[in-house]
């Protein structure tokens, strides 16, 4: 480390003191040196002396120690290149599009809520909500996702019916896995119907809805699975699940997307406190699969027709596969009973859509054990929601309930579904809507060029210019190749006198001469038929 002469003769200890203390500046190391050629010295009196120069250091600072700065994206965070945005944006029209043709109207809340606004309304999952420090004298939270501001909202401005989609960031103080699009930060794109109307026609609506979308983006074969939390209770209360362990037990029934049911039922044996019995019941019933029928015969059930609100909850079942067969969707939707859905506000049908590796499975024709009669494999759910009767009255200060039923759409899944999609098609994503390119064929015609991008702009045309005063003709048409630019408007000399433009097909090389006057409403024509 030190070439000076006197360096030689350290053993060493010394020689290591020397190079650890090199580090922190050159009045130290000179310190260091001097205490290391000393004789007698011990390895004590080396760390102490050592301890205070990085002491000294630490105060005086200095630009010899720096932090080594890591340049990366938090986790359970990304960034999107222009390429990814544009799938991103594709994607996005086509939900919204769905949304307002079923009539929505849209909504923004802040992304952060009052920290009690947000507690006590997931359950178990309330520990991943991110908390921020206290500021100005309010606990504040980040937003969990977007049903709860929905019901503050409703709450706050005394209204009672409204049909309204969201499209916004939520956050959740989760373990990444974001290579099957699970994030820390991600895109909510949820759909609501609040209101008192009849029963199951908001709900089956949002089931088409979802139809729609998954149908619409080609995603591959899904499944639509469909139960209600009164079911759910009214098979706890038979099963013999004490009144005070439903939630908890209802949170553990959530995770057979997941694991299999010997882990479920050794999750609510050992760390639950169930009985063994009481487990066993269970897994007969959340075994079961299929549609209209299954309801009907649950309802004739010796231990479900004791439930009032199982009851309750099958024959609103029924209702809703009635309306789902006039919508046409009931090809892709299967009565669950292993739905759960873990959030504590839910208080009738609930619902997830999954993709499926192998084809839907048959969701009509069960097979002995109540199962369907062949095995689907889940690659993720894509979809969720349900009805939540009780979440607006938790914020009225007279407990006024407004009924609402919504969906929620899993926006990042879907976005690496079609990412990939697109990394393994050889069609190429256009990262701009540029219709029209202006180029010129001679030099020092860059003034003429922007006139005409400005008329072009002026008339709603999406056109571009080359920064440069004398760009090679070839060059701009390249630019044209690479970006999917579909067309060129070429100046040159010539043209300017015959008052034309020289209008070029990029894909097929074509030229035609076109009227300066004429121009705009050509380049609309075709950029129509295209």
């Amino acid at each position: 480390m030190f070439l000076n002469p006197r360096c030689r003769g350290m053993n060493s200890l010394g020689m290591f003191c020397v190079r650890t203390l090199a580090v922190v500046g050159c009045r130290t190391a000179t310190r260091a040196r001097a205490l290391c050629t000393s004789p007698g010295i011990t390895v004590a009196q080396i760390d102490e002396e050592v301890a205070k120069l990085l002491e000294l250091k630490a105060k005086i600072g200095g630009d010899e120690v720096k932090h080594q700065f890591v340049l990366k994206t938090a986790k359970g965070t990304r960034d999107y290149n222009p390429k990814q945005m544009a799938i991103r944006e594709k994607v996005f029209n086509t939900i919204i599009s769905c949304f307002k043709r079923h009539g929505a109207e849209t909504i923004d809340t802040p992304v952060f809520e009052l920290k009690e606004t947000l507690t006590g309304k997931y359950g178990e999952d309330s520990k991943l909500i991110y908390d921020l420090k206290d500021q100005g004298g309010e606990l504040l939270s980040l937003r969990y996702d977007l049903t709860v501001p929905f019901a503050r909202y409703l709450a706050m401005n005394k209204i009672t019916n409204i049909k309204r989609y969201h499209i916004a960031k939520v956050y959740r103080r989760d373990n990444p896995a974001m290579t099957r699009g699970r994030y820390r930060e991600f895109y909510q794109c949820d759909f609501d119907i609040a209101g008192q109307y009849d029963a199951m026609i908001p709900d089956a609506e949002c089931l088409k809805i979802v139809y729609e979308i998954l149908s619409e983006l080609d995603l591959g074969d899904f499944r639509i699975k469909v139960n209600d939390r009164r079911i759910l209770d009214g098979m706890f209360a038979v099963c013999g699940v004490p009144d005070d362990k439903f939630r908890t037990i209802c949170s553990t029934v959530d995770k057979l997307d997941k694991l299999p049911w010997e882990e479920v039922k050794k999750e609510m044996v050992n760390e639950k406190g169930l009985s063994e019995e009481a487990a066993d019941q269970i897994g007969e019933y959340v075994s079961m699969q299929g549609g209209m029928d299954l309801a009907e015969r649950l309802l004739q059930d010796p231990k479900m027709s004791q439930s009032k609100q199982a009851c309750a909850g099958l024959s609103d079942i029924k209702l809703l596969f009635s309306y789902l067969q006039l919508f046409q969707v009931t090809d892709k939707v299967v009565f669950d009973l292993s739905l759960a859905r873990g959030l504590d506000y839910y208080t009738g049908i609930i619902y997830e859509a999954v993709l499926t590796q192998a084809g839907v499975a048959p969701v009509c024709t069960e097979a002995q054990n109540g199962a369907p009669g062949e095995e689907s494999v889940s690659v993720g759910s894509v979809a969720g929601g349900g009805r939540y009767d009780g979440l607006v009255g938790m914020f009225d200060p007279k407990g006024r309930k407004v009924p609402c039923v919504g969906v929620s759409i899993g926006i990042e899944r879907v976005f690496s579904i079609m990412e990939q999609k697109a990394e393994a098609s050889a069609e190429k994503v256009r990262t701009t809507e540029v219709q029209v390119m202006v180029a010129s064929a001679q030099k020092n015609l860059m003034e003429e060029k922007l006139k005409l991008v400005s008329e072009l702009w002026n008339a709603g045309i999406k056109a571009e210019v080359m920064y440069k005063k004398n760009p090679k003709l070839l060059s701009q048409l390249q630019h044209c190749e690479e970006s999917g630019i579909p067309l060129v408007a070429i100046l040159g000399e010539q043209e300017l006198k015959d008052g034309v433009v020289k209008l070029r097909v990029v894909a097929t090389r074509d030229e035609v001469d076109i009227s300066r006057a004429d121009l705009i409403a050509e380049i609309r024509r075709r950029t129509s038929e295209a």
